[in-house]
């Protein structure tokens, strides 16, 4: 009895399409990973070498404070920045003033010396009315011939 060998039988053949496809796929992923390492790596955005404090709230500044400086004269006038107002100007320019940098406006009335309390409560009352915190009032210390620039000092 003759017996036949198959000779293809002890050859197999793998499909190699599966596993070409899963090493593209790893090949795609790193390259794609190191892009984005390399990225951040450039652009400052990667590991920060700083331990970052916590806070349990902070407002950001919209803008740099500015002392807003009020001076009254003998007559009880009102100026800001060298211009004449009257008190609904100055209620006007205080709460814009408030508005934009909530929380930061800061007022210093500068009143001559023979000017009457009531035009220093008025200013003081825009104040409290445009939620301007501690307005401070700006005086001549004993032996003090006058602050900087030859005006009075504040406290």
């Amino acid at each position: 009895m003759k017996f036949r060998l198959n000779k293809t039988g002890g050859k197999r053949r793998v499909d190699m399409t599966p596993m070409i496809d899963c090493v593209f796929q790893l090949l795609l992923f790193f390259l794609v990973a190191s892009n984005f390492q390399e990225q951040a790596r450039t652009t400052g955005e990667g590991e920060l070498g700083a331990s970052l404090p916590s806070v349990t709230s902070a407002m950001p500044m919209v803008m740099k404070p500015r002392e807003m400086i009020v001076n009254l004269d003998a007559d009880g006038k009102m100026y800001l920045d060298g211009q004449l107002h009257s008190e609904q100007q100055l209620a006007a320019r205080f709460q814009r003033a408030q508005t934009d940098n909530p929380g930061n406006t800061s007022v210093v009335i500068r009143g001559d010396e023979a000017v009457d309390w009531k035009y220093v409560a008025r200013v003081m009352g825009l104040c409290n009315d445009a939620e301007i915190p501690k307005p401070r009032l700006a005086v001549l210390t004993d032996g003090q011939e006058g602050g900087p620039n030859g005006g009075p000092a504040t406290p």
